[in-house]
């Protein structure tokens, strides 16, 4: 603990990192970005031990939230962030958090997202933040329920937020995501998606799932014909050309076999007229 000690900046020696400092507590200090710079050294690395970091009452703003969510992004010993009475912290940094611990850009993001923060203190929700602190709350509490297994945290994310349409449209609202969950799904396990979707959510979210894969899945026939069509248009193509391939070398082999007869004949013809040249000299002598 060091509370109300005047910490602003932090210097950490990366290669003396404490390893039983499980606890940090740097409450009712000035830490800025700049302090969180240093604290996200002991956020990062295999070896990083820290299991509670409270940072109360501070002057951290959204860009030291970004510093902290980026160290946190690979950390696997953190459980417990607190950030109550930061000011300077808006919607934006809060959103921030909420990506790091269930980012619904694509369903590898939610599954590689952190599953280690079970407990995250912001300030009272209000008005305008209550939704992203709902789905902080909604998505910790899936770390906690699956402590022991940050995969099946990360099953269960996809399976509640990912394939709920509400919810996943709701996310998607906070985090500006504007694609299509199906677009990433291959139709070959469409069908084992839409069961999944069944028993979890039922027929009324199964029902918004067909009527939106299909659609995909139309799209993706057609784009399938598209290119069909296009693969027998160039065939065709390479069949006529091959076809005039052949008709050339016809002709050149014709040309070809045209030229050694004249070729022949003309050979024939020489030795022939040496064979009268010597019968006539023959002739001659003789006379």
């Amino acid at each position: 603990h060091c509370d109300s000690c005047g910490i602003g900046s932090i210097d950490v020696d990366t290669e003396h990192i404490p390893k039983n400092l499980k606890s940090l507590h740097l409450n009712d200090n000035i830490i800025n970005t700049d302090g969180c710079r240093g604290l996200a050294k002991l956020l990062q690395g295999g070896d990083a031990a820290l299991t509670c970091l409270s940072l109360r009452n501070n002057q951290i703003d959204d860009e030291g939230v970004q510093v902290l969510a980026e160290a946190l992004q690979s950390n696997t010993s953190l459980d417990t962030l607190i950030l109550r009475g930061n000011d300077g912290i808006s919607n934006h940094g809060m959103t921030m958090l909420l990506t790091l611990i269930n980012d619904v850009s694509s369903i590898k993001a939610t599954l590689q997202s952190n599953h280690t923060l079970k407990y995250i203190y912001m300030d009272e929700p209000s008005d305008r933040n209550q939704k992203i602190q709902t789905n902080i709350k909604m998505a910790t509490n899936i770390n906690v329920k699956n402590l022991y297994s940050t995969e099946a945290a990360g099953r269960e994310k996809v399976i509640q937020t990912q394939l709920h349409s509400e919810t996943r449209a709701e996310l998607c609202h906070l985090q500006d995501v504007d694609h299509s969950l199906f677009s990433e799904i291959d139709p070959l396990h469409l069908p084992d998606v839409l069961a999944l979707i069944g028993r979890s959510h039922g027929h009324g979210e199964l029902y918004d799932a067909l009527s939106s894969s299909i659609m995909l899945l139309f799209s993706t026939v057609n784009v399938k014909k598209c290119i069909q069509q296009e693969r027998d248009y160039h065939a065709a193509k390479v069949a006529e050309h091959r076809a005039k391939a052949e008709q050339l070398d016809a002709k050149l082999a014709s040309m070809e076999e045209a030229v050694e007869g004249n070729e022949r004949d003309q050979d024939n013809g020489l030795r022939s007229n040496k064979r009268r040249r010597k019968w006539w000299w023959g002739l001659w002598g003789g006379a």
